[in-house]
C-alpha cells in the first residue's frame, strides 16, 4: 500500500524495519537536495556513496545501481543512481525513469527480505527534474505490487 504522509522522510513513521530511498546522480556529486537531510543525521550514506564512486564495489557505479547502507538497527538508506549528471541538457532533465525502476526493483527484493517498509520524499522530482506523475506509477509497479508498504513524505507547508 502507498501512504502519503506529512513529515520528514529521514524519520520513518510506523513500526518495524525501514528503508529510506533517494535518488543520486551518476557523477559522484553529493551536496544538494534531500542528501543534505540524510547527511545531517548519518555520515555513512555519503561516505559509502563517495567511496563507491571513487573505488567501485561489488555493484558497478552506474545508472540503475543501488547501494544499501545500514545507518541504525533495522534502518537502511538506499543510494539509488537514477539521475544522469546534475543539470538538464538540451531540455532533458537529469532524471532517468528506467534507472529509477531498476533501483526500486533492487530495493523491493531487499525490503521483502528484511520485512521492511520503504520511505521516501517524492524521489526524482526535485533537482533531478522528474514528475510524480511518472515516478508514482513506477513506485506502484516495483514496490507496492510486490507487497511492500511505501510511505511518501511531503514536508509540512
Amino acid at each position: 500500500m502507498m501512504h502519503y504522509v506529512t513529515g520528514d522522510a529521514t524519520a520513518p513513521q510506523g513500526q518495524g524495519p525501514s528503508v529510506i530511498v533517494h535518488v543520486c546522480n551518476d557523477i559522484g556529486a553529493w551536496g544538494a537536495g534531500f542528501v543534505l537531510a540524510i547527511s545531517a543525521k548519518w555520515s555513512e550514506p555519503e561516505t559509502q556513496y563517495r567511496a563507491w564512486h571513487k573505488e567501485g564495489g561489488s555493484v558497478p557505479f552506474e545508472l540503475g545501481a543501488t547501494q544499501i547502507v545500514a545507518v541504525e538497527k533495522n534502518l537502511w538508506v538506499a543510494n539509488m543512481i537514477g539521475q544522469h549528471k546534475i543539470k538538464p541538457r538540451d531540455g532533458v532533465p537529469p532524471v532517468r525513469y528506467e534507472a529509477i525502476k531498476q533501483c526500486l526493483n533492487t530495493v523491493a527484493i531487499f525490503a521483502k527480505e528484511q520485512k521492511a517498509s520503504v520511505h521516501m520524499p517524492r524521489i526524482g522530482c526535485g533537482l533531478a527534474g522528474g514528475t510524480w506523475a511518472e515516478i508514482g506509477p513506477i513506485v506502484e509497479k516495483t514496490l507496492v505490487a510486490q507487497g511492500v508498504d511505501v510511505y511518501v513524505y511531503d514536508l509540512p507547508k
